[in-house]
């Protein structure tokens, strides 16, 4: 009962996905850039690079247009990987991006998106990055509000602390009725505190 009162009032108060969850925000932009700066493309020409956390690819796509000598796309998501590979073929740069559920060892960079609010240990990831790194490598990393933020809910943040003071079930109800992957759970949308 509780639960459909709260589906009710998010419905009312955001009927459709906010523009700004979407990604709709980086829509003609580059993602890179704009969270990094307009210099680290340059910086990782000729460069092995690792795309963590890559999703579709598409900054590693952007990485291999802006001639870095390899791009790794690592994921937990298969799917997105596929997506990526399809993707990187589209954009005629399969041959320069690599994706996979495991990384390489001795690259010269890495970057990471809007990734560590979803990673159950940070500490254990940025571990993780030391390990494939050269020694001298560089990590790029740029990330969004974590949980306990007014939008730390990300897909969930109708509203500022939406995430927190809705229950689970009503959240994923109301994110039903605009997305249909059957998430029942917030761990199955990889929305937080996911491990990588």
């Amino acid at each position: 009962m509780w639960s459909n009162l709260q589906h009710r009032i998010l419905k009312r108060v955001s009927p459709q996905e906010p523009r700004y969850l979407s990604g709709a925000i980086y829509a003609g932009k580059s993602k890179i850039k704009t969270l990094l700066g307009e210099g680290v493309l340059q910086e990782l020409r000729g460069k092995i690079v690792v795309d963590f956390g890559c999703g579709d690819g598409h900054e590693a796509i952007e990485l291999a247009q802006n001639c870095v000598a390899q791009v790794f796309g690592i994921d937990n998501r298969e799917p997105a990987l596929r997506r990526a590979q399809d993707n990187a073929k589209r954009a005629g740069v399969q041959d320069v991006c690599v994706f996979s559920t495991e990384a390489v060892q001795g690259v010269d960079a890495i970057i990471s998106l809007d990734g560590f609010e979803h990673f159950d240990d940070p500490g254990a990831v940025l571990q993780t990055m030391h390990d494939l790194l050269k020694p001298g490598g560089t990590v790029y990393a740029s990330f969004g509000p974590t949980w306990y933020h007014p939008l730390g809910g990300h897909l969930f943040s109708v509203f500022p602390w939406a995430h927190l003071i809705f229950s689970e079930k009503a959240l994923l109800r109301w994110r039903s009725d605009l997305r249909s992957d059957g998430a029942t759970r917030f761990g199955e949308v990889l929305l937080n505190r996911q491990r990588h």
